[in-house]
């Protein structure tokens, strides 16, 4: 039989086909029949064990046979993200544990019942592992970071596919989307271990600001043990502490509905804003080794793909950090005036917590770069001196009325100068109110159009238009 002469040769008259080289070099010389594992994990940031790799690398090879639901394999994601929070140690909650934090969740509740004008939620506390973290929460990262995430993986897939030599295109016919596959899951994998990763880090499911679980209120006892390590605090100060500032998150988001879906379009409308540099992606692409899948993790780790912000994002990104800063500023206060004079440790608590959210774990600064999403409080210290103000102004229930409306949130302005927000708001209100009054005038008929005939010029005092003349005054 004759070998087609656009087909290259091994050297021993066996023809050679393109696809399968460029796949055995991308998976580490060694085909698709036989996929190194350990070369998929470095893709992904993850680490060597060979037992973690062999439960993973089935479903891999699954993955990269069939067509995920959009750019990004989120199953893919969902498997990683449980195995990197289950890897080193993540222990089941056992039955002290759970008592614990259901006693230190309900002791929490009726120490915040005298500060705030919100009623207790009546939710039951839970104690969860990472893996259980995970799973409650990772429907809410989806939702938040699948308009950067499908970007990505496209821009991945792009990149792989600029690589191939002219003529692999030519050949590839339907099998590109083996190389679209290829992308989501590289991607999938490295969310996932971000995602992980943060379950090692935070201590409830509220603890970043947002409520990624619905409805829920509970605490990681591995991590807060975690958190309250090198501290010189009793672990059961450390826990209610902690167990007050998440029952204060979780009474805010429940008794104010609206709030969870107001911070979460925020977040989204800030991640749809993010474009991808494509002139980035294209120098990638020119020394994009397909042999080195290091080479692509660490383009994902350092946000190489992620451009400079425009206005726009500038703007919606200080919307966004408006919004986290005034939950957390409001439950810093509350926690503070709820736990001083019961919890010895209180004020060194609450400056411990400040700045471990100013400055954001290793995990988070993980995520950020590699999804451009940072969910830091920057301004938490302003907005917590603001709602004091407020208290002292207006009391308990008048600064909580603040919660009613989101039209009645404080803006980076009330932020800058937290004295001026009343009068500021004052000047609005008188604003809007004339606005409305001179409208529903003119909706009843109030201003009264001018009559055939009549002028619509100003009257003097004795009623006669200025400059009118008399038919029987004299003339001059």
């Amino acid at each position: 039989m004759t070998s087609n002469p656009n087909t290259p040769s091994n050297g021993d008259d066996s023809p050679q086909d393109p696809l399968a080289e460029m796949l055995k070099n991308l998976m580490g010389g060694q085909g698709m029949g036989n996929i190194d594992p350990a070369e998929l994990a470095k893709a992904a940031g993850l680490p060597n064990d060979p037992n973690m790799l062999q439960q993973m690398f089935a479903q891999v090879q699954a993955m990269m046979s069939s067509t995920s639901e959009g750019p990004v394999n989120w199953q893919l994601a969902h498997e990683n993200a449980r195995r990197v929070a289950a890897a080193g140690t993540d222990p089941s909650v056992n039955a002290l544990q759970s008592r614990e934090v259901d006693e230190a969740l309900r002791l929490a509740e009726l120490w915040l019942d005298p500060f705030t004008d919100l009623h207790a939620t009546g939710l039951i506390g839970r104690a969860w592992s990472r893996a259980e973290w995970v799973e409650a929460t990772l429907s809410t990262w989806k939702r938040l970071t699948e308009p950067v995430a499908n970007s990505i993986a496209n821009a991945l897939s792009d990149a792989l596919t600029q690589q191939m030599p002219e003529e692999m295109k030519a050949m590839m016919g339907g099998t590109s989307s083996m190389l679209q596959n290829m992308g989501g899951a590289i991607f999938g994998m490295q969310l996932g271990q971000a995602i992980g990763a943060l379950s090692g880090e935070v201590v409830s499911s509220t603890d970043i600001g947002v409520p990624l679980a619905d409805l829920e209120m509970a605490l990681l006892p591995a991590n807060v043990a975690k958190f309250g390590e090198g501290l010189s605090i009793p672990e059961n100060d450390v826990r209610l502490f902690l167990a007050v500032r998440e029952a204060a998150h979780a009474r805010l988001f429940v008794q104010v509905p609206w709030l969870r879906g107001h911070l979460l379009s925020a977040i989204e409308a800030y991640a749809r804003g993010i474009h991808i540099d494509m002139s980035r992606v294209e120098d990638l692409a020119r020394d994009l080794d397909p042999g080195n899948p290091e080479g692509i993790q660490e383009a994902l780790s350092q946000g190489v793909f992620m451009p400079e912000r425009t206005a726009e994002q500038s703007a919606a990104l200080e919307k966004l950090e408006t919004a986290l800063a005034l939950v957390e500023g409001w439950v810093d206060e509350l926690t503070a005036a709820a736990t001083e004079k019961v919890l010895p440790s209180a004020v060194a608590l609450r400056e411990t917590v400040r700045r471990r959210r100013a400055t954001g774990g290793p995990a988070e600064h993980a995520f950020s770069s590699l999804v451009g999403l940072e969910l830091r409080p920057r301004r938490l210290r302003e907005a917590a001196t603001l709602w004091a103000a407020l208290k002292d102004e207006r009391g308990i229930a008048g600064r909580d009325a603040i919660w009613q409306h989101p039209d009645l949130l404080p803006t980076a302005q009330d932020l800058d100068d937290p004295a001026g927000f009343t009068e500021r708001r004052r000047l609005a209100e008188a604003s809007d109110s004339e606005v409305d009054d001179a409208l529903q005038k003119l909706l009843e008929g109030g201003y009264d159009a001018p009559t055939e005939g009549e002028s619509d010029a100003p009257k003097s005092d004795d009623g006669d238009t200025p400059g009118s003349t008399d038919p029987d005054e004299p003339k001059d």
